[in-house]
């Protein structure tokens, strides 16, 4: 049973989809999936020279794993703007090393569109760009381009308490 705090009448827990994705201040707009925020910290084994039996485990290095937004193409230009900023065909001089890394907020929405989770990316960067996906005239899908995203961290908006549902 998931536990509430405000809303002691809730029993469900959140439901994935109803999420807002924002960067520079700006929502993007028609996002279909973003992936899930994912760090992994690596095990160090140590032994002590008078005790080998014995196996020390320790944390090491701690990495973020990447995430992935797909939206629908249209025309709009959020995604191919910001990868450009990282790598651009017209060389390094349209590269911009100002803009090229952004915090990027991700809030978790209940059903009634009121924000519960915020979490805030840090120092992210475009790693790959998909313009537009595998072209097929015998399909009938939606055509999505997608961004990965590289981050070196992320943490949770404690400030965020939890809403009042009516």
């Amino acid at each position: 049973m998931a536990e509430f705090v405000t809303n002691t009448h809730r029993f469900d827990p959140y439901k994935t989809f109803k999420f807002r994705i924002s960067w520079d201040g700006n929502v993007v707009a028609g996002l279909q999936k973003a992936t899930g925020l994912k760090k992994t910290t690596e095990m160090i084994e140590w032994r002590e020279a008078g005790n080998p039996s014995v196996v020390r485990k320790m944390p090491g290095r701690t990495s973020y794993a990447p995430i992935t937004f797909e939206a629908g193409v249209t025309h709009d230009t959020t995604f191919e703007t910001w990868a450009n900023q990282v790598n651009n065909f017209a060389g390094d001089s349209a590269i911009s090393l100002v803009k090229y890394r952004k915090n990027i907020t991700v809030e978790l929405l209940n059903e009634q569109g009121t924000p519960v989770l915020r979490y805030t990316l840090h120092r992210a960067w475009v790693s790959e760009y998909q313009a537009i996906p595998d072209l097929d005239a015998n399909s009938h899908a939606v055509a999505i381009t997608s961004i990965k995203v590289e981050y070196e961290g992320f943490d949770r908006d404690t400030s965020l308490q939890e809403p009042s549902e009516t």
